[in-house]
């Protein structure tokens, strides 16, 4: 039986048995609902541990709230996970109000990736890294019931994957330098801008390494004038593109500036879903699709393809992580030009074993799913 027929039987196969779906809290169970169905949907929270102060122009922190997910189907279990920095958002309480109000006895199979989609979207209208989480299950489970990991299923090239950026965020000039030397192994930098000290950061950077850059402005720049100076020089310094030089609200500025910079402009919190890549066509050279604005693996992979045939880059991005998200990002990369994968480096608290970057490139394994197991 080739995918396509194994597909098509599965999701439409009869609901042969009648299950729970029970709920826990910190991996014990707290709740438990009787729904008919063969899909058991488990949640708890749990707080990832940064290794240094996360700092961007507008807040600081050192933990980010988080959703751990599993979704058991037959005996098999498929992980998933909402990851929640501040200005999504969403929180551990409507992350998990909204998947407490989830029934899945509607499915009959966890093949049926449109159908569930449709369905969380009936019950929110944002809601996305929550949504993510399902999706990202969904598709580990659905992997493991086919053997076969998502990278293969979709048809892509595991050896083509692009190297990953490592993140030096906002910080002193001594924390800087720890940063950089800790990034040793990586190949690209990526730096986080918007405050007055941009060139300093760049300049401690580029007195320790030549390796290329990538710069997030995170909104930063005041005005399309600044952001485009700042765009030449960087530019002279080996940078390879800027990520979200504006707000949000400045479409226009920012399609003016991307007429003159000499570096690409890549859309990140100015793009959510798949409804905005078109519109982000308009004022930047590509999109960072990440799958807790995308809803999951499922609507990322729309994104990366209408975005190639809008002549777009593809990046691939993710917020602080477990190896959970990150890898399930990863089956997506031998689609991307560039990716911010490293999310799960930046924790102390990791669950599971997934995708690894070796000599600064992502390297994707034959494990089925989304390519992880859990830590013992």
């Amino acid at each position: 039986m080739d995918r396509r027929q194994f597909l098509k039987v599965t999701a439409c196969g009869a609901v042969a048995s009648m299950m729970p779906i029970s709920f826990s809290a910190w991996g014990q169970p707290t709740k438990q609902v009787n729904r008919s169905g063969r899909m058991t949907l488990r949640f708890f929270p749990y707080e990832l541990q940064l290794r240094h102060a996360f700092n961007l122009a507008k807040y600081q922190r050192t933990t980010t709230p988080d959703v751990q997910v599993e979704i058991e189907y037959e005996g098999v279990v498929g992980y998933g996970e909402a990851s929640m920095p501040p200005y999504l958002g969403e929180s551990v309480d409507s992350v998990t109000s909204f998947l407490s109000r989830l029934d899945l006895s509607n499915f009959s199979s966890p093949f049926a990736f449109e159908e569930i989609h449709e369905y969380m979207d009936s019950l929110s209208d944002g809601d996305r890294a929550a949504k993510a989480a399902v999706d990202i299950a969904l598709h580990d489970l659905t992997g493991k019931l086919m053997g076969q990991p998502w990278w293969k299923i979709w048809g892509l090239n595991k050896e083509i994957t692009p190297c990953t950026s490592f993140t030096i965020g906002i910080d002193t000039a001594e924390v800087v330098r720890q940063k950089v030397k800790e990034a040793s192994p990586y190949r690209v930098l990526k730096v986080k801008m918007g405050l007055d000290n941009d060139k300093e950061t760049v300049e401690i950077i580029r007195s320790m390494t030549d390796v290329p850059i990538c710069v997030d402005a995170n909104q930063g720049w005041t005005s399309r004038e600044q952001a485009l100076e700042m765009c030449h020089w960087l530019a002279e310094r080996n940078c390879l593109f800027v990520e979200q030089p504006l707000a949000i609200d400045r479409h226009d500025d920012t399609a003016w500036l991307r007429e003159r910079s000499p570096l690409p402009l890549i859309a990140d919190e100015s793009l959510q879903r798949i409804g905005d890549v078109r519109r982000m066509a308009e004022a930047f050279d590509g999109i960072n699709i990440k799958l807790m604005k995308s809803t999951g693996m499922h609507e990322a992979y729309k994104m990366a393809v209408l975005a190639r045939a809008l002549g777009m880059k593809v990046m691939l991005g993710c917020m602080t992580e477990t190896s959970c998200a990150v890898s399930a990002a990863a089956q997506l990369s031998p689609l991307a030009d560039y990716a911010d994968l490293d999310g799960n480096l930046l924790i102390t608290n990791d669950r599971f074993d997934g995708m690894k970057i070796i000599d600064g490139k992502i390297t994707l394994n034959d494990l089925p799913g989304i390519g992880i197991s859990p830590l013992k």
